[in-house]
């Protein structure tokens, strides 16, 4: 049986246009789904828009639309970003879809229900619309939400509650034994401090005559489902969960990784393991959650005019440059920092200045000194001269070539990172060979060596187009566009134990200087 490998992105909230740090979700989750289907793992990938709760319901009005018509709009918006930044999910949930999504929400509310799990009550307090949650005095700061810097509102109404206080412990436990993985680790410990305070039952539902757009309440059609019981059951119904079909349910529940902002890691690993163990469903395996995009080291805001958007970027350098950024300039359980000024100072010198002049100045050698046809054996390659950093050590090459290094260092390394989800880590050693191939052509000077030595020239130029082919298949998950403009730029025979490496010059850069 095939290994499987089922990833979620953040469904994201379809009540305003998106920005750089949901792209950042999409691509971290995209790179995670890209690797492991390069290592022949059956992958499915989902992302998806959270349509329901009262910040749809007064965003549509301020615009003077239905709720549904308004999110038809949202959905259209989240699937142009998704195209612009090569997003490769196997599928998108929608939770107003009432053919894929309701079913599996409204099946998780009965499992609640038969565990007794769910009972009626009168709440008072204190509500956030941008979080679509209740909240307590305590969780203020100044008076108010800490994510959204707004004042909550009074709400007294008769809602369903779940029995979360009662997986209180048992949720602890797994935190603590690691059978509820929290990445990273610390965001474990403050997952586990909010317990150890208390944790209350929560609403899960809301009256039909206060928001009028939902999942009906199964049995109590003057009841919806309250938005984050709504929009966590998505994971579920994605997979055909609740639905006539659920072949991808039984094959690919549990998720390996479910990839989430902090600011909704409170619902993903307190609320949810919840869920799931009163409807007596398996837990994730890991609960993997990110840091912000920060501008100029503050928090976007409209107000202070440093909202980034990832069309611009896009648009001026290239997808790929985006990725690249996002995959190894930020490291993805803190938060990262982006501004236009850093961008292009990392653009020039690792992309352009980088692999793009590495692999550009390559293959013109290959095709000027030999019409672009090299053979060559990997055996055959002369040793690296200079000193090179493996890890945290410089070691002295001596006979090691570059096939060696490749093979015994840089692809063990990369895969370790890749499948720990460092994906910095994974990337930094990505740009360690590109850098060990430029020492290779700076020790050798090809350039100069034609004039002496033709053979030893083909041996060279042989070794860093091995390794070019080398970088091209881990760039695979992190800039899927340029591995395979370069693929089409070398092509390779296999014959008699040589392998011949057939070369073009490219047309224009990879990546042109700004």
């Amino acid at each position: 049986m095939d290994k499987k490998f089922y990833i979620t992105a953040p469904i994201f909230y379809a009540n305003a246009k998106l920005h750089m740090g949901h792209a950042y979700s999409l691509v971290l989750s995209d790179i995670l789904a890209r690797y492991h289907r390069t290592i022949g793992e059956k992958t499915f990938f989902v992302s998806g828009a959270d349509e329901h709760g009262d910040k749809i319901v007064r965003a549509a009005q301020k615009e003077g639309l239905g709720p549904q018509v308004f999110v038809n709009i949202k959905f259209d918006e989240f699937k142009e970003l998704s195209g612009k930044l090569g997003i490769s999910n196997d599928f998108f949930v929608r939770t107003s879809d009432k053919e894929c999504h309701w079913p599996g929400a409204q099946k998780l509310w009965r499992a609640l229900l038969e565990a007794g799990d769910v009972y009626k009550d009168a709440y008072k307090g204190l509500y956030c619309v941008g979080c679509e949650a209740f909240i307590t005095e305590h969780e203020l700061v100044d008076g108010k939400c800490p994510h959204h810097d707004t004042v909550p509102e009074s709400i007294s109404e008769e809602n369903y509650f779940f029995k979360l206080s009662k997986y209180a412990l048992e949720i602890r436990q797994l935190i603590n034994e690691r059978k509820l993985k929290i990445t990273p680790h610390s965001k474990a410990n403050e997952m586990i401090a909010l317990i150890d305070e208390g944790l209350s039952d929560v609403s899960i539902s809301r009256p039909e005559k206060e928001i009028p757009w939902g999942v009906p309440v199964p049995g109590d059609s003057s009841h919806f489902m309250y938005v984050w019981c709504d929009a966590l059951s998505s994971y579920l119904s994605a997979l055909g969960y609740g639905g006539e079909d659920d072949t991808n349910f039984r094959e690919f529940w549990p998720a390996n990784v479910q990839v989430i902002g902090k600011d909704i890691m409170r619902f993903h690993t307190l609320l949810w393991p919840a869920l799931l163990l009163s409807a007596k469903l398996p837990l994730p395996q890991e609960i993997f959650v990110h840091g912000f995009i920060t501008s100029g080291g503050k928090k976007m805001s409209k107000s202070i005019g440093n909202v980034l958007d990832p069309y611009e970027f896009i648009n001026e350098y290239g997808l790929d440059a985006l990725r690249y950024y996002l995959a190894r300039e930020v490291v993805p359980t803190e938060d990262g920092d982006l501004t236009h000024e850093r961008f292009k100072e990392i653009y020039n010198a690792n992309l352009a200045n980088g692999i793009g002049n590495l692999v550009s100045r390559t293959l013109k050698m290959a095709e000027q000194y030999f019409g672009g046809n090299i053979a060559g054996q990997r055996e055959s390659v002369p040793p690296l001269r200079t000193r090179a950093v493996f890890e945290t050590s410089e070691t002295e090459i001596g006979g090691f070539n570059i096939p060696f290094i490749i093979q015994n260092n840089i692809l063990p390394r990369y895969h370790t990172h890749m499948q720990g989800n460092e994906i910095n880590k994974a990337a930094d050693v990505v740009w360690e060979l590109v850098s060990h191939l430029d020492h290779f052509i700076t020790d050798y000077e090809p350039f100069k060596l034609i004039k002496t030595d033709k053979e030893m020239t083909g041996k060279v130029l042989w070794g860093v187009i091995e390794g070019i082919l080398q970088i091209t298949d881990m760039l695979i998950p992190l800039m899927p566009d340029t591995a395979q403009k370069i693929r089409e730029l070398i092509k390779t025979e296999e014959k008699d134990g040589e392998t011949t490496f057939i070369t073009k010059t490219p047309a224009e850069p990879l990546f042109g200087r700004k």
